[in-house]
């Protein structure tokens, strides 16, 4: 089963995030806070989603309960100005170990591909690492295609501190100084 995240949820969630990261080979890089998280998920202005996967039936072997949370999926709306129309980021879909194969990774997807049709959006984008192959393939099985000609480029830390020092105010255009958007 899946369903919308709930401020209960959050405590499961980081600790997802934290599981992924340690998967991904970057755990100190998984630096988000509960609270974060409360207020980027559930405060005066979300910025972002989640949904959960939920077990239908235990497992024979007893390692998974029905009803228990085994993955989620955190996502986030964006804008394509070619298509004139929002679509959906995925910034991580996890499903734990002993739930993997059980159809959940797909049925969070499957949920997130409803909300983009019904909405209208006419893309659904994620990243992948290159040496993931089990994600690759699944992908695949369903029609992702790979942005082959694309690269993905990130700033932070002081490049990106950097960089801002060269925004100027409107009040003082010689002195940086925060945008309100």
């Amino acid at each position: 089963m899946i369903r919308p995240a709930t401020p209960a949820d959050v405590p499961l969630i980081h600790a997802m995030i934290r599981e992924l990261a340690e998967y991904e080979r970057a755990l100190e890089e998984a630096k988000a806070t509960e609270q974060q998280l409360r207020e980027a998920l559930f405060g005066a202005d979300p910025a972002v989603f989640a949904l959960i996967a939920e077990s239908d039936e235990s497992s024979a072997d007893g390692t998974i309960t029905a009803g228990e949370p085994v993955g989620f999926a955190l996502w986030f709306r964006n804008f394509s100005t070619w298509t004139g129309t929002h679509g959906i980021y995925l910034e991580d879909l996890y499903v734990r170990p002993q739930a993997r194969g059980g159809g959940h990774g797909k049925a969070l997807l499957a949920a997130l591909a409803r909300i983009c049709v019904d909405r209208g959006y006419q893309r659904f984008e994620w990243s992948v690492l290159d040496w993931n192959e089990p994600s690759i393939a699944f992908y695949k099985s369903l029609g992702a295609e790979p942005m082959n000609e694309w690269t993905v480029r990130r700033m932070s830390g002081e490049p990106l501190r950097t960089l801002a020092g060269f925004a100027q105010s409107d009040e003082n255009p010689n002195k940086a100084t925060s945008l309100s958007i």
